[in-house]
Formats: structure tokens, sequence, C-alpha cells
């Protein structure tokens, strides 16, 4: 899962460097090096894209454009079943393989968008462990920048997508079936931290409910907190008693 969509032909023929107006020879004879002397970076060589993936965007450009959806299941069956005559059937299986491992695709798992017909409409939800999942290998692939914790940036990104399933610890365990160690300790502090976080939410939630006030705002000024949080505390532990309804 390590292709990009951008690099899908590996064989692009860089285009030439222009000539420099002034070829100064340097102190040793040779010729000038232009803007590497003067500590710009060389571009880098435009990569071509595959022939099959530029007819998608063209087809769907919502879907496979600037910026990607998520694809239902079963996409392949239904482009072949609109365009077989247009697509060829072994590019578009190729294309679509790597289409799908690419960072930006996974960047769009990774967020939770649902996943999306040929009409860019949305079809049905993305499965937990399909997420969480994406989520893990986008990090993988990331380079931290200095003074940058990864590590605390993807656990942050974990306890929101705990969150965001709607599913208790012990479901959203065996759902996404996590097989190295190093991903698991990650998991397990992302949930120990909205543990914590669950258990505040309550206890404020019980203390709304016993206070009496039916002003979220008075309630909060009340105990010196702010009214947003508590808006939110209020609203997980509703969930979390839906949940365990």
């Amino acid at each position: 899962m390590t292709e990009s969509v951008t690099t899908t032909v590996d064989n692009a023929v860089p285009a030439p460097a222009p000539a420099s107006a002034d070829r100064r020879p340097n102190q040793r004879g040779g010729r000038g090096r232009g803007n590497a002397a003067a500590g710009k970076p060389a571009a880098r060589p435009a990569r071509e894209l595959h022939p099959v993936l530029v007819q998608l965007a063209q087809l769907h450009p919502v879907l496979f454009g600037e910026n990607v959806l998520p694809l239902k299941r079963g996409i392949f069956q239904d482009l072949l079943a609109l365009h077989g005559e247009a697509l060829d059937k072994a590019g578009l299986k190729l294309v679509l393989s790597i289409h799908t491992r690419s960072t930006r695709y996974l960047n769009a798992v990774a967020s939770g968008a649902a996943r999306h017909g040929l009409d860019g409409k949305e079809v049905e939800a993305m499965a937990p462990e399909h997420v969480f999942h994406a989520l893990v290998e986008v990090f993988k692939r990331k380079k931290p920048r200095e003074g940058q914790d990864l590590q605390a940036t993807l656990r942050r990104r974990m306890a929101q997508a705990f969150v965001a399933s709607g599913l208790s610890r012990e479901a959203y365990a065996e759902r996404v079936q996590v097989r190295d160690e190093a991903t698991q300790a990650l998991l397990d502090a992302a949930l120990n931290e909205v543990a914590e976080q669950d258990a505040k939410a309550e206890a404020v939630q019980r203390a709304y409910v016993a206070s009496g006030s039916g002003d979220i705002r008075a309630f909060a000024e009340m105990y010196g907190m702010d009214a947003r949080a508590v808006m939110r505390q209020l609203h997980r532990a509703s969930q979390l008693q839906a949940a365990q309804a």
C-alpha cells in the first residue's frame, strides 16, 4: 500500500533544464551551478498519470478529480456496466487497485466519509475498521516535521474515530482486529483517554440533572465551566446511554 496514484508511470521522462543565459566557469573551471548554487531546490520531475485514471477523472470528477471520495463496494462492476466500451477492463482493474491504495484516497477513508456511488451520492457508511486501518496507514507514510509528535496526533485521531463509531470498547476492538503490538499499545492509550473523558462526561451529566437547572449556560457559570464544553459532555453522556441501551 505504498504506491501513489501520481506515480503510476515510473518511466516518465523529466523535462530538460532550461539553458542559463549566463554560464560562467566556477573556480574549478567547470560550469556554474545555476539555481542549485543559489540554494534553490531542483524542481521535481512531473509524473504521468495512467490514461485510464485520466478517463475516470474526466467521467467522474467528483470521485476521481482533484479531491477524491471513498468509493462504494462493487464500483468496478458499476464502471464496466456504464462505460464498458470506453474503458479498458484490465487497465481499470489496475488503476482502481492503485487508486484505493494511494495516500489521498486513504486520507478520504480515514476522515470517516461515507462511500459514494458513480452519481456522487452517499450509499453507505464507512466501516469503523476501514477508517481505523486507513488512518494507521496514512500515519505510517507521514514524515514528521521538526518538533512534531505524530504518535500523539495519531492517538488523538484514533480516539476520535472510536467515538465516531458509536461502538463499545469491546465491539470496536473486535472490529478493528489490530495485530501488531505498537499499534495495539497506541489504540489502548487512545481508548483509555476516551474512557477518562467519558467518566467526566457522565459525572457532569449527573451533576446537571441533580442541579435541576434547565439552562446549560447557567449551570456552566455556576460551576465555572465553559458552556460549550458542558454541551459536548452532555451530548457524549447521552451517546453512552444510548449505546448501553
